[in-house]
Parts: C-alpha cells; structure tokens; sequence
C-alpha cells in the first residue's frame, strides 16, 4: 500500500514539475520575443545600450526554449 501511496506522490510531483517548465518557458520565451519587437508593437522601452537589450532578449529566448523543451521532453 506504501508503494502506491509513493508512485502517486512521485508521478503528481513529475506532472507539477512538468506544468511548471512548460508555463515558466512560454512565460519567459514571451518576454524575450516581446522586447525584441517592442519597437515594431509601439512599446517604448528606454535602455541605454541597445546590445544589451538584444542580447538579454536573446538570452530570454533560449532559456525560454530550454525549459519549454525541458518540460515537454521531461528531461530532470
């Protein structure tokens, strides 16, 4: 019976974890992609150094896309 009890507990907690990765990297992916075209959407976003907002919008991007790959592939 303990058995059953823990491969419940182990399978919800690999199915939150899963839902986590998922969410976070659509939420972060987002945000990259969003201050990358934030000129062409009329956002205005003052930053002093455009390559360093390039480069944190690209560095967004791919973790972004990690943890969504990571949460689709459940890669732990």
């Amino acid at each position: 019976m303990e058995t059953g009890f823990k491969e419940r507990q182990r399978k919800n907690y690999d199915t939150m974890r899963t839902v986590y990765n998922v969410t976070m990297g659509i939420i972060i992916l987002g945000i990259g992609i969003l201050i990358l075209f934030a000129d062409k959407l009329g956002i205005s976003i003052s930053f002093d150094n455009p390559f360093l907002l390039y480069t944190f919008s690209g560095l967004c991007i791919l973790y972004g896309g990690f943890r969504l790959y990571r949460g689709i592939k459940k890669n732990y």
